[in-house]
């Protein structure tokens, strides 16, 4: 039986994507919910399984091309039998691929469920997945554990003299070269440059700053993570401290929550918080929903998930749409300070920095302290600068005593 392989019902809002890559070629036999091409929307690539084992006879969309839901990408000839009967006119390639027989299923299998970045990077260096080890989530690979396995049989497979494997696309500079290369951005950064310039040109943007002292957090940390580590599976991070002290901010200024539509304020009675995670397809800003009902341990459960998600490539349009509120931690780059852009339709984000001991007079004596800086980018039009440092106090309060955030007070 002919089935036709189509273009998913794309993520709301999402009006087309752009087809990356294939992973199987005309003729080659395919196995069932193996992951045949993916394709890259403004926030996440979309990955388009095989619905039955068969021969794929026919790709009728090549890569590069824009393509929205329903359009029909490619022919699947359904049954094992099909792959011999598969004429060789129909492949687009100058000849037909050869017969792949008793191909390993196994490898298979953990090919579909690689990300498209990671199955890249295995095809560049000609390796079997099967064979590097997956720290990710359920076992999945991620691009370090292909980069750490490249380092670990360098010595095998490098000739003295030979170049380094290339393990990005963006070319490194070298001494005395003058040569640019010319490298068009992918949807994601394209999406993210479109919204940075929205805020800037849509929003009163003004950054107000304090500093923390930290020394009670880490203390407190220090004594009770491998107890808490033992009873929740989970490490006890910073960010928990954050998101709760946030939450505790956020109920007593609620503008900082609200957002604007239109002319009409939107106040919110729940905190959804949008926690900044790097990839390396660019900036993405999964959402920690109804955060006002979590524990510290389901705080780092789900931005553990989020992150694991993110490096696999598996993370959904879901995830990345909402929020009301926004932290981002550029003090695991080394940041010092800095001034967030907002993320609309947001009205304020939280920016945390390096953690620093820096000498700071306490009861009238210099005594080291471990120092953060906070940054509060907020919306002008609806907080106004006094609601403004007062929520960041309210912050620095509530670390500077983490008591506070047990009573809530």
């Amino acid at each position: 039986m002919t089935i036709e392989i189509r273009v998913p019902q794309l993520p709301e809002s999402v009006t087309d994507a752009t087809l990356v890559a294939w992973h199987r070629k005309a003729g080659e036999h395919v196995s069932r919910d193996e992951n045949l091409v993916d394709l890259e929307t403004d926030k996440v690539v979309l990955e388009v399984p095989a619905p039955a084992s068969g021969t794929l006879v026919e790709i009728r969309v090549m890569n590069g091309a824009t393509v929205t839901a329903g359009d029909v990408l490619a022919i699947l000839e359904e049954g094992e039998g099909a792959r011999k009967q598969a004429p060789v006119a129909a492949l687009p390639d100058a000849a037909a691929p050869p017969d792949r027989g008793g191909e390993d299923t196994g490898s298979a299998r953990a090919a579909a469920k690689l990300s498209p970045a990671v199955r890249r990077l295995l095809e560049e260096h000609d390796l079997d997945a099967t064979i590097v080890a997956g720290s990710g989530r359920d076992g999945r690979i991620t691009k370090s554990d292909i980069m750490a396995y490249l380092k670990s049989h360098s010595d095998e497979n490098v000739t003295p003299g030979d170049p380094a494997p290339e393990l990005d696309a963006v070319p490194v500079l070298a001494a005395g070269s003058r040569t640019e290369q010319r490298v068009p951005m992918t949807r994601l950064r394209t999406r993210i440059a479109e919204r940075l310039v929205e805020a800037q040109q849509t929003a009163a943007m003004l950054t107000t700053f304090n500093e923390v002292d930290l020394t009670k957090v880490m203390s407190l940390r220090s004594r009770y993570k491998d107890s808490f580590e033992k009873e929740h599976g989970v490490r006890l991070g910073y960010m928990s401290f954050f998101a709760r002290a946030a939450v505790e901010a956020l109920r007593k200024f609620p503008a900082v929550n609200a957002s604007i539509e239109g002319t009409d304020i939107i106040y919110h009675d729940y905190v959804d918080i949008g926690v900044a995670v790097s990839s390396e397809r660019g900036l993405m800003v999964p959402v920690l929903r109804n955060v006002e009902r979590l524990s510290f341990a389901q705080i780092e459960a789900g931005i553990n998930d989020y992150a694991a998600k993110v490096r696999d490539g598996s993370i959904s349009m879901e995830d990345l749409t909402g929020g009301t509120f926004t932290i981002t931690n550029g003090g695991i780059f080394g940041s010092m300070l800095s001034t967030p852009i907002l993320n609309p339709p947001q009205s304020a984000i939280l920016g945390m920095h390096a953690i620093q001991e820096r000498p700071m007079v306490i009861d009238g004596q210099v005594v080291p302290r471990p120092m953060m800086y906070l940054a509060l980018t907020y919306d002008h039009r609806i907080i106004d600068g006094r609601e403004a440092v007062q929520f960041l106090v309210s912050i620095k309060n509530s670390l500077e005593d983490p008591g506070r955030l047990l009573l809530q007070v």
